[in-house]
């Protein structure tokens, strides 16, 4: 008999189903922490949690019963997910469950931002008809911007179009075509959505790319009385920047329903005009915690019953003697995916791979899954790992091809990708020295041998004496120290490609410096994870 514990509140329809199980037992324990919490957690197979219970590495120490954690809920960040990986113990999500009501959210707050409903009626409260005061703005004809396609930013969009909106879109990994059935204007930069919406709403994780996506310099461009909405993370709108731009006029509403800490009840946003704020709402609805917690429910009992794995987001179906055959060049493969996610950030319509040599032998499609995961990491809105990455990229409508050719070339064992955007391509080859040493061994026709981990700049430049010292020399100037150098051209004095290694990332401005520099035609800022650092589903 299967024992589950249950360690946040939890629908009761998720508990009837619990309840009604075969060869399931399960208790209800919630407000556990520290001790209390380890303690507890051996005795149990299986756990159900939500937000409120933190189950970090201490809460895991020593634990040898515990086999799956399940969040009701997408966001698994209480969750110690190296800590559970080690421990053995599979992390599942319900990534779907809260799509509708987070949505339909986000529609809510933009109509009551338009139509001042929260203003309006504290105005009656207080005893007061003020009709004038509240003149409101119709939705219908006007630009909404929604940054990150996923599951919900896709129901935000569908929504706003029956609002007879105009929808534009940013998604680095949404392709024109599939945009343009969807009804959406894609576009290749937020900067280059700003200066046209009157809305903009966000569905991204918080990352360091989205971290003060709107900041300072953003209210420089974006069209004035621009209305935006914030139902995703906390973070990702720097409020000291909303605070600012609605005293100067420049925004005319900003609605929150996330803040960078929770929870949270004093906000320099809260009591201007023009805010609506609400307590992290977006999935309280009666449908979305019922779902949320009946698809939890199915999760781990399916796992605890026949061992089906879905929605993992720690660990992929990898037998332990597979994955150590193919660490180092899953590793390789993983690392040629976030560098193709830096190298071409959106647009991306294809991406061709080839595997070459004795690795040809290998379970490939392990590696194509290693690639897709490294390219997504951080762009969606819900983890990625090798069971699910190839998926949502096909779901973006961005074509991934294999190919696979015995005969050796320069190495033993290597892969490159194609990456295709818009009429135009990149190519990047990589291999692996001894067993955990990823090397970048070419650059569109370029071949060369690089550090393929950490802060990372990719020039193009004319072959030309000098060109190289100039880059060191701003480099230099700008307090960046250079680790490592590579360089590889085709012909003396024709187009080269350098690359260096960097103990840090560089500054916006040393960036502009060496973009300015003569002879240097385009120049790339990569930062990829350090030598050694695996993600979670392949540190094993």
């Amino acid at each position: 008999m299967a024992s589950v514990i249950v360690l946040d509140k939890l629908a009761q329809e998720g508990l009837d189903m619990l309840e009604a199980a075969p060869g399931i037992d399960y208790e209800v324990i919630t407000g556990l922490a520290g001790d209390e919490l380890r303690e507890t957690l051996t005795r149990f197979d299986g756990a159900i949690c939500r937000s409120g219970v933190k189950i970090t590495a201490d809460a895991l120490e020593g634990n040898r019963r515990l086999k799956a954690i399940v969040r009701a809920g997408v966001g698994t960040d209480n969750i110690d997910k190296p800590a559970a990986t080690k421990a053995g113990i599979v992390v599942m999500n319900t990534p779907a469950g809260n799509t509708l009501s987070t949505a339909e959210h986000s529609i809510a707050l933009m109509l009551a931002l338009s139509r001042n409903v929260a203003p309006a009626y504290q105005s009656l409260i207080e005893g007061r008809w003020d009709r004038g005061k509240f003149m409101g703005t119709q939705v219908a004809g006007k630009t909404l911007g929604v940054i990150g396609l996923g599951r919900i930013g896709l129901a935000v969009a569908e929504r706003a179009l029956g609002l007879e909106m105009r929808v534009l879109g940013y998604d680095p990994f949404m392709t024109e075509e599939r945009a343009q059935k969807l009804g959406i204007e894609l576009v290749k930069t937020v900067d280059e959505m700003l200066p046209q919406i009157d809305y903009m709403t966000v569905h991204t994780p918080l990352t360091d790319e989205t971290r003060n996506l709107i900041d300072m310099a953003q209210l420089e461009i974006i069209k004035p009385g621009a209305r935006l909405i914030n139902c995703a993370r906390g973070g990702i709108y720097n409020e000291l920047a909303l605070v600012e731009g609605l005293k100067s006029g420049k925004l005319a509403g900003v609605a929150l329903d996330v803040y960078p800490d929770e929870p949270c009840t004093d906000n320099p946003l809260f009591g201007m005009p023009g805010v609506v704020c609400t307590p992290h709402l977006g999935a309280s609805t009666e449908e979305a915690q019922t779902s949320v917690a009946t698809e939890a429910v199915e999760l781990l009992t399916a796992f605890l019953t026949t061992g089906a794995i879905r929605h993992a987001v720690n660990v992929a179906a990898l037998d332990p003697k597979t994955l150590e055959s193919l660490r180092g060049y899953l590793d390789v493969a993983y690392r040629l995916g976030r560098l193709s996610a830096c190298a071409q950030p959106s647009g991306l319509s294809a991406c061709h791979l080839l595997y070459r040599g004795e690795i040809v032998h290998e379970d490939t499609k392990l590696l194509t899954s290693a690639f897709a995961a490294g390219l997504l990491e951080g762009a969606l809105d819900e983890p990625v790992n090798l069971v699910n990455a190839e998926m949502m990229l096909h779901s973006r409508g961005i074509e991934l091809v294999e190919e696979s050719n015995s005969d050796m070339g320069a190495f033993r064992s290597s892969m490159a990708v194609e990456l295709s955007a818009g009429g135009t391509t990149k190519r990047f080859s990589g291999t692996l020295f001894g067993k955990e040493m990823p090397r970048l061994v070419s650059v569109d026709e370029h071949r060369l041998e690089a550090y393929l981990d950490g802060s990372m700049l990719i020039f193009h430049h004319q072959d030309l004496p000098g060109v190289i010292g100039a880059v060191g020399t701003t480099f230099g100037e700008h307090g960046v120290n250079i680790a490592q150098m590579a360089v590889g051209r085709t012909n003396p004095g024709g187009e080269a490609v350098g690359v260096l290694n960097l103990d840090g990332e560089p500054s916006p401005e040393a960036m502009d410096a060496v973009k300015a520099l003569p002879h240097i035609t385009t120049a790339q800022s990569v930062c990829l994870p350090k030598a050694g650092e695996l993600p979670s589903w392949l540190a094993g």
